[in-house]
């Protein structure tokens, strides 16, 4: 498959106008071609358009050809071959195995979306039949069915190119929902971008659908993303990446005049807490197996472990004996772009710098460009909770260590935390008690927790949660990972007295569809 450096919209293939992008391949420096001119505003409006005149025939598609359009979409993701691969690899620096097992990811992802959408439970159908002779008042009879949203904007990720880029879990669950989607690509792989874009395009023409049921825009700076959130016709966005960025395009969908949801992963350090019995009966363990996490994909995870919060004593001292052990045999690694490189190291720099910080340990120094040297760094927990600084988030292979004098303080620090995607206890059957006490705060900060594991890893699967309370997310009423993803797009619709002849067929009598629905406050009997 031939780059062309073109964006798609709709079925066309369109040159841009404005300001270009130029992949990097970051374990090199050397410019990737072909170079990618960005779009302009009329270029969204086209796009948006589309979208919209495709919106009401796409959102009543059958099940069956719905979810054989998501499997497609796999398929030919899947045919593209090493020539994914090889591409991701250069515009990323990652690993050619964690591209193959991303890749592998992101269909999987599509056909568990399809799966769900054949069961339809997500339509969540309930029935109330009429009850004409009801005393004092009838009852009408009620239907209720969720419908998709609209055309939906999707901002790809820098960190994971194919599993929360192009096609992957908000496009795949905008997707199964019934809704358009629109994908700003993001600037560190436009390459990709294009070869997933092209499958997508090819799926939609394979499974006979209108031509704006999927377009991908290119764009430099913010002007794009801005002209999307703005339009009329986009109905909700899913975003991950930066708070700042986030917090930008979170604050355009607000200040429409019709408000739109708007779904952002931005910020979350995840913090683990080492609790004392498991501190004195396999402290050194942990304190690699943490290292093997905070060191994985150069730490560029957004669950990646990056606070740790426990009760100082000798227990704690052997962890952190281990910990640094293993930081300072970790070997550099490429990180994802040259920008995202110097952030990392000004904020490990910023940690270096601060009176209430020590170093503990740093990693193999990188004779390459853009590489990640790991870092360990310790606090008080008294001097943690006193500054802003040290809960900010340093994308890599970076993590703080918090001193508690006592499980006293240790619950006061979980207290001031923000949002979080994850919270990990490592535990012992002796420290049942403690992570008891805990745990009511740990479910108010955090998405999902997580007992004797690393929160690297995130599974796909149906009860995944993927999100977290702000600034984690903007919304942590919802996931951005697993089945659930699905009602971030969706909305409920009630019809009264409708005759048969009108109703949607999920909400017809005979149930054709044999859905599992609440009928008159029973579930149905298939």
């Amino acid at each position: 498959m031939t780059l062309e450096g073109k964006m798609l919209i709709g079925q066309q293939a369109i040159a841009g106008t404005q300001d270009p992008i130029h992949a990097i391949n970051p374990a090199t420096n050397a410019r990737l071609d072909p170079t990618y001119p960005g779009g302009s505003r009329e270029d969204v409006g086209r796009a948006c358009a589309l979208a919209w005149e495709a919106f009401d025939e796409y959102r009543e598609t059958t099940l069956e050809n719905r979810a054989g359009f998501l499997e497609t979409i796999a398929d030919e993701i899947e045919a593209i071959g090493d020539t994914l691969i090889e591409r991701a690899v250069a515009e990323t620096g990652l690993p050619q195995a964690r591209i193959r097992g991303e890749s592998g990811r992101t269909c999987n992802q599509l056909r568990l979306f399809a799966r769900t959408v054949r069961a339809g439970e997500w339509l969540d159908v309930r029935i109330d039949p009429a009850l004409p002779e009801r005393q004092p008042l009838p009852r009408a009879d009620l239907r209720q069915r969720h419908v998709a949203l609209g055309p939906v904007a999707v901002f790809a990720a820098s960190n994971f190119p194919l599993a929360f880029s192009v096609a992957g879990g908000d496009t795949a669950s905008a997707l199964a929902a019934g809704c358009p989607v629109i994908v700003k690509a993001h600037s560190a792989h436009p390459g990709t971008s294009e070869l997933v874009g092209k499958a997508i395009r090819a799926a939609v023409t394979k499974s006979g659908l209108p031509q704006g049921v999927f377009s991908l825009i290119f764009g430099a700076g913010r002007e794009v993303g801005h002209a999307l959130v703005i339009d009329a016709r986009i109905k909700a966005a899913g975003f991950t990446g930066s708070r700042s960025g986030g917090l930008a395009l979170w604050q355009a969908a607000q200040s429409r005049p019709e408000p739109i949801p708007f779904y952002a992963e931005m910020s979350s350090i995840n913090p683990v807490f080492p609790l004392p019995a498991a501190l004195e009966a396999r402290g050194k363990a942990m304190g690699e197996a943490f290292i093997s996490s905070l060191t994985m994909g150069a730490g560029q995870f957004c669950t990646n472990p990056g606070l740790v919060i426990a009760i100082k004593g000798p227990e704690l001292d052997t962890f952190i004996a281990a910990a640094k052990e293993a930081v300072e045999a970790s070997a550099a690694q490429t990180m994802l772009t040259p920008g995202i490189c110097e952030a990392y190291a000004g904020g490990v720099n910023a940690f270096a710098n601060s009176g209430q910080v020590r170093e503990i340990a740093r990693g193999q120094q990188g004779d390459a460009p853009n590489q990640c040297q790991a870092s360990l760094f310790a606090t008080a927990a008294r001097d943690f909770m006193a500054s802003e600084a040290l809960q900010a988030e340093v994308f890599g292979s970076t993590s703080l260590i918090v001193e508690c004098n006592d499980s006293a303080e240790l619950k006061q620090v979980a207290e001031h935390l923000e949002g979080q995607l994850t919270a990990t206890l490592q535990m012992e059957a002796d420290d049942t008690d403690a992570a008891r006490a805990l745990l009511p705060t740990l479910e108010r900060k955090a998405g999902r927790i997580l007992v004797n594991g690393w929160p690297t890893g995130v599974e796909v699967c149906d009860s995944m949660v993927h999100g977290g309370p702000f600034p984690a997310t903007s919304d942590s009423r919802t996931t951005s990972v697993g089945t659930a993803a699905i009602f971030r797009f969706l909305r409920p619709v009630c019809y009264q007295d409708l005759p048969e002849a009108l109703l949607p067929e999920a909400l017809h009598t005979n149930n054709p569809l044999s859905l599992n629905r609440l009928v008159d406050g029973q579930r149905e009997e298939q």
